[in-house]
């Protein structure tokens, strides 16, 4: 479309990236026109989160230009180019951050319709800009029907489009769509040896399954096609709601995996009960909900299981307002009680060699029956083997080790674990919840 160039305000002494209009273009009065108009709606949006800041509009020579900020950073086609399919993680925050710039201009009525990777421009700190609002109208590039041209992006183009209709909001979510699409995968949805053919598959051909192309949870497919749907009106109606849909099935597809809720713990001495009989739960759930001694119901649960027995231990507690089934009974006379040996469990363990993520599983399922010293070694191993992948898998396995070891009284390492998940699944009231514990406590 023209030529760009990175240059210095000579009174602000800033680096600025200035796009100057293509010759051929800038012959037609009428693109010129529409070029600089475009250009002075889009600057209407400088200063909005995650959209490029235009500086000036003006002509030199008879074409006309525009003075943005310049981003250090490449472009998202320059990621792809480079190192091909993201995480999804990463691939999620760069298109919520795509997304809200998009949100913000279609609520100013100002559509994109050249949304691509090439127009997502990342700073030096990574984060996604979105760059030339309104230049692919302004040049007679909004389908296929103005201009051969704009077969460069046909990869892009919604359906309507591509049928020679004007480009609306949800033509720039299509795009984002396409966008999402290629940036998990490596490849775009309807990719095609010819720009035309690429274009027509958009009209005709059903929406490809995101987990056939890639290793990607099934529960995606349902995401990409509403977003790519041939029907505007089916689409998600902003691009908030897509990438979350997008997030939220992604989370969905790790099935009962999730991390735990931290629960609170009190400053006592752990001491281990004896094992009491299965009858004895609704007891100890009503010590739990009456506010009872904490380190007794936690010392009960770690004799669930473990490698090796502990030693007899003879412990003096006192329980309180008891609730069970319903009824209330005080006991507070106190209480001793000889330990013996734990009944081992019947937990399957996990396959020879199995994977972190079967680990993580294997683990977890300890977890839940209160088997923290059997979940231990599983979801050490299971961290071990996860440990850089980036997965939401490696996110809840160090969760959990750090839940299991803060559990068993062993801090080491908890808090870096907790802010390894963190950095992978971002923010979670359940980490912030067992950090402050571990803070406290550790």
């Amino acid at each position: 479309m023209g030529d760009i160039y990175r240059a210095t305000d000579s009174v602000l002494g800033r680096e600025v990236a200035v796009k100057v209009l293509a010759e051929r273009y800038a012959e037609d009065e009428s693109v010129r026109q529409r070029f600089t108009r475009e250009a002075l709606a889009a600057a209407r949006l400088s200063g909005e989160p995650n959209i490029v800041t235009i500086f000036d509009v003006g002509e030199h020579n008879g074409r006309p230009y525009i003075v943005m900020e310049y981003l250090g950073g490449g472009s998202l086609d320059g990621v792809l180019r480079e190192s091909g399919p993201q995480h999804p993680q990463q691939t999620f925050t760069w298109l919520e951050q795509a997304g809200r710039a998009l949100d913000t201009a279609h609520a100013r009525g100002i559509v994109h319709r050249d949304v691509k990777p090439a127009n997502l421009l990342l700073d030096r700190d990574r984060n996604v800009h979105v760059a030339d609002f309104g230049i692919a109208s302004a040049a007679g590039m909004d389908s296929l029907t103005m201009t051969g041209t704009v077969l460069g992006t046909a990869g892009y183009l919604s359906p309507e489009q591509a049928e020679g209709s004007r480009a609306t909001p949800a033509s720039d979510r299509y795009a984002l769509a396409v966008v999402a699409f290629e940036l998990l995968t490596g490849s775009r949805p309807f990719e095609a040896d010819s720009p035309t053919a690429e274009a027509a598959a958009h009209i005709n051909a059903p929406v490809p399954s995101i987990s056939a192309y890639a290793n990607l949870p099934r529960e995606l497919d349902r995401c990409f096609e509403r977003a790519l749907a041939k029907d505007p009106a089916r689409r998600f109606p902003t691009s908030a709601e897509f990438v979350a849909a997008l997030r939220g099935s992604y989370s969905d597809a790790a099935g009962a995996t999730g991390a735990l809720a931290a629960v609170p713990r009190t400053a006592v001495t752990r001491t281990l009960p004896s094992p009491r009989p299965s009858s004895a739960w609704p007891l100890l759930i009503g010590l739990l909900a009456a506010g009872a001694v904490a380190g007794a119901l936690l010392a009960y649960f770690l004799t669930r299981g473990g490698s090796s027995p502990p030693a007899p231990t003879t412990v003096i507690t006192q329980v309180q307002t008891v609730t069970t089934q319903g009824q209330i009974t005080t006991v507070q006379k106190p209480v001793t009680v000889t330990t013996s040996s734990p009944p081992t469990t019947s937990a399957t363990p996990p396959p020879s060699g199995a994977t972190g993520e079967q680990l993580n599983d294997a683990g977890y399922a300890k977890m839940q029956s209160g088997d923290y010293a059997g979940a231990l070694p599983l979801l050490e191993q299971a961290v071990q083997k996860l440990d850089g992948t980036g997965k939401l898998y490696e996110a809840y396995a160090k969760y959990n080790l750090a839940y299991t070891r803060y559990h068993l009284g062993n801090c080491n390492g908890v808090l870096d674990l907790l802010d390894q998940a963190e950095a992978i699944e971002g923010h979670k009231s359940a980490i912030d919840n067992l950090r402050a514990q571990a803070q406290q406590n550790c």
